[in-house]
């Protein structure tokens, strides 16, 4: 018997989408039905991004969101409804490292990292969830089913040396996801969280090659980086409509790094 996800009818706002996850998670969501809008700050990457989408018969709008900046934000949830409908799925996805000893970490970076990580992340959920519990109010009991996965990383659980503050803001990520699962999760609104472990994107691609790269790998459990698509079953898992009983949880998709 073959079992699907559909997510037609759905509305998914994602964040950070102009690259690496956040691109493949709009993807994804758009194969499996879900209307896409696309959030980042670069929108001429997030403009190639949707007529992709479009040319493989999905649907997808383009916002403008700076996650350091609640207005910004503000203003890009409200073009995001405007445009699409109201946000069922929210993929919070926006991040940003910086790397260093703790001792050379500066207030530069470290507000650089928490900025966008934590505070940009929080101020994004609390936008969407706003409308969500706007909706759950007026609406018969059980009929709204929003999904929010905060995207963490397995950094917020293990302690990564020369990424401290990258460290310290997914930890925050994670404890927030638990805070908001548990204010919410009666409205209808789920909130959840996946922790990627090493996984070949754009932006570090070119790392592997290195002999610390390399270094690295062997030193994982099955000694490889994992693909951005191998993330796509665990998202579809936390935004299905199936999912009604999964409210607070932290997921590992991290290869059996934290084992």
């Amino acid at each position: 018997m073959a079992y699907t996800i559909d997510l037609a009818g759905r509305v998914a706002l994602v964040t950070g989408a102009s690259s690496g996850l956040g691109a493949q998670f709009a993807r994804t969501l758009a194969a499996a039905g879900a209307t896409v809008v696309l959030a980042a700050r670069r929108t001429e990457r997030l403009n190639d991004l949707r007529q992709a989408i479009m040319g493989q018969g999905g649907r997808a709008h383009v916002v403008s969101m700076d996650v350091t900046s609640t207005e910004s934000i503000e203003a890009a949830v409200a073009q995001a409804e405007a445009q699409a409908g109201p946000i069922d799925l929210l993929v919070n996805n926006s991040g940003v490292s910086s790397g260093g000893r703790l001792q050379d970490v500066t207030p530069e970076d470290f507000d650089f990292v928490m900025n966008t990580n934590v505070k940009g992340a929080y101020f994004v959920a609390q936008a969407v969830g706003k409308r969500m519990l706007a909706r759950a109010k007026a609406a018969p009991s059980g009929q709204v089913q929003g999904r929010i996965v905060n995207i963490a990383s397995v950094a917020g659980i293990k302690a990564v040396p020369q990424i401290s503050v990258y460290c310290m803001s997914k930890a925050a990520v994670i404890h927030m996801t638990r805070c908001m699962a548990a204010e919410w999760g009666r409205f209808g609104i789920n909130v959840n969280a996946m922790c990627p472990g090493y996984i070949d994107t754009d932006i570090n691609h070119d790392h592997w090659q290195t002999e610390a790269g390399q270094k690295l790998i062997n030193m994982l459990p099955r000694k490889r980086v994992g693909q951005p698509h191998d993330l796509d079953t665990t998202l579809l898992m936390l935004v299905a409509p199936q999912s009604g009983f999964v409210n607070g949880s932290i997921i590992n998709a991290d290869d059996g790094f934290l084992v």
